[in-house]
This record gives structure tokens, sequence and C-alpha cells, in this order.
């Protein structure tokens, strides 16, 4: 596992340390328990939103008004409502904390309903409380978000803009001249490969191989992966290495880490943020009608690659899906296409002999 993920694992523990001291006691049992089968950020996920629920547990409910979190028992769980559950998931429409106005739509609350449901279950299977209240509540609806991706011509557009900058304008303009060749290699290699933005923030200079066209990649749940490239995206890349090593011989302002594939104008490695930004930048250019992330070009290569395979399990083992299903919701434009395909294998009425020889 590269320095990148390493730092990022180490990090989210120590936040999870945090968030820990203010839970309950009997909360360090569950995440001892569930550490086995998840990730530190999916851990650090559910403590933020157990956090949530303590909370709202102690200032919305009467029977525990005034009580503080440290001290609330497994017991506690059991005297919890459904109905308890179901206003916990309204009030988190819109509340506050530590200051700050916070918002839930439903995939946010069907998130925090999702981790009530882990959390009572692991006490419930461990006998520790009788019912498992949380699975009697009904998750939101999820309704199916537009799928918005970049068309042929618009993929054209954002690389030539990347490359040249022509329409960008002041600052932007002046920054393109510094990083035209980091911004094309980005984001030829989301169109290119369909990397997630955590995997390509977390690439090193050896993960590559021009050999064969490969580079290694850290999957989330830290499984290391040999995504491969075209020629198109090989000569990106090459050239964007040929201006790096210039960077890394340059006494004067050394590379913060040396490892790392991508650097910042300051020569550290660029953040994810950084990377969301000079998408955003270039999109609004190609597509201004359209909000474009590094998640929606990843879109734009599953779609692409269906278009040229045919075959949704290449799409999933690619991108990294685990479920198929996860595919198929991610790309309508896929589901779309097989609809189109299917509708020419069914013939109704065929053209016989006496048909050819009559006309």
């Amino acid at each position: 596992m590269s320095n990148y993920f390493n730092q990022r694992e180490k990090n989210a523990n120590t936040m999870l340390k945090n968030v820990l001291i203010e839970l309950p006691l009997f909360c360090f049992d569950y995440f001892t328990g569930i550490e086995q089968n998840t990730s530190i950020l999916t851990r650090l996920n559910y403590a933020y939103d157990l956090r949530i629920f303590f909370e709202y547990m102690v200032n919305e409910i009467p029977e525990f008004q005034g009580m503080k979190v440290k001290y609330l028992t497994v017991s506690s769980l059991e005297r919890i409502t459904a109905t308890d559950i179901e206003r916990y998931l309204s009030y988190v429409s819109y509340y506050e904390h530590e200051n700050k106005d916070l918002s839930n739509h439903e995939r946010g609350k069907a998130r925090k309903l999702a981790s009530l449901r882990s959390f009572y279950k692991y006490f419930f299977n461990k006998g520790a409380i009788v019912a498992n209240t949380a699975a009697k509540v009904y998750m939101p609806k999820i309704h199916e978000k537009e799928i918005v991706r970049l068309e042929v011509d618009e993929v054209v557009k954002i690389l030539n803009e990347a490359e040249n900058g022509a329409n960008l304008q002041g600052r932007s303009k002046a920054f393109n001249k510094l990083t035209s060749k980091r911004d094309l290699a980005i984001l030829t290699l989301f169109l290119g490969t369909g990397i997630r933005i955590s995997e390509l923030v977390g690439l090193n200079v050896k993960d590559i191989d021009f050999n064969v066209n490969g580079f290694t990649i850290t999957r989330k749940g830290g499984n290391r992966v040999i995504l491969y490239f075209s020629d198109e995206v090989a000569k990106t890349l090459a050239e964007y290495l040929i201006e790096r090593e210039e960077l890394a011989n340059n006494p004067k302002k050394p590379i913060v880490d040396d490892s790392a594939l991508f650097l910042s104008l300051q020569n550290r490695r660029i953040s994810v943020r950084a990377v969301q930004n000079l998408v955003k930048k270039y999109s609004a250019i190609a597509a201004p009608l359209k909000k474009i992330s590094p998640h929606k070009l990843r879109s734009t290569y599953g779609t692409n690659l269906y278009r040229e395979t045919q075959d949704i399990y290449v799409v999933a083992d690619v991108l990294g899906h685990k479920d198929v299903n996860t595919t198929k919701r991610h790309y309508a434009a896929i589901s779309d296409d097989i609809r189109r395909n299917a509708a020419t294998k069914v013939i109704l009425r065929t053209e016989t002999k006496e048909d050819k020889e009559t006309e």
C-alpha cells in the first residue's frame, strides 16, 4: 500500500478514536466487533452517524433529556421505539451540529439508518438486546439520480481545453500554462481507465509500467489491482512524466513527496479537492450546462466501455464493482443500450422463399 493510503488510514484511525471518546462506552465493543469486516473509512462514517443519533436521543427524546451521551448504556437501545427512529430520520432532514446547519436528503437518511441497523444488529446477535428495533424501520425510498456524462464531442473539448487553455481567463489561463500536461494526463486517466479519484491521487510514479501499459492501484478495501491503458493514455502520461522529472531535478523547489505521481504547484502530492476543482474548471467550458465531477468522467468511461464491449461484466470488473447491479444502477445508458439491442433480436415475421418468389 502506498504512503498516501497508509497516511489516509492513519488519519482516519486517529479521527475514529477522537469520535469514540464522545460515544457511550459500550460502543467500543461494536467497533471492535466489526473491525475485521469493514474498512476504517466505513467505521469512521458509522461513528459520525452514531454520534448524531446519540445527540438526538439526549436532546429530543424526553426519556433521555438531560443525560450525558457518554453514560448511556446498551440497555438504553431497548427503550428506543421504531417511532423514535422514524422521528430521528425526520430530525436529520435539517439539524444543527457544532454551530453548523446540516441537512440530509434520502440518500443521507438511508446511510444513517443503515448505520443504526448495523449497530442494533450487532448487539441483537450478541444477545445484549432482545429486539432489533432499527430493522423495523423502512428504508427511505431512493430515487434514481439523473445520469450525467460527457458526449463524444464534449470529451474532445475538455481534453483540448486542458491542453491549450484557449478559453480560460485570467489566473486560470496563467495556471494552465504551468499545469497543462499534468491536467491533460489526469483527465485522460479518468476518461481512459475509469479510475476513482482516490485511486488517482494515491498513484505513485513506480506504479506505472509502460512495458505493459498498466498501473497498479489500491482499490476500496485495500486490494491492489492492475488497470491497463491505451497508447493514447500512455502518450499523455509519458509527456507529463518528462515534465515531472524536470521538477524533481530543480534544487530550488524540492518535491515534498517524491513518490507521488501527480503534484500540486507546491510540489506536494495533489489533493482530492484540487483534482475536483480542475475537473470543474475545464468541464465548465466543455459542457457548461452539465455539472461534471471526477465520478461523472468515470461514468463516461464506463458507458463508452460498455458500448465497445457490450459486456456488463467486463465493465463491472474494470470499474471495481463487486456487484454487477451496482454497474447497472450507475449507468442508465448501458440499460438503454441493452434494451435497444434486445429489440432487434426477436423477429416476428421472417421472409420465406415463397415470399421472395412472389415479389
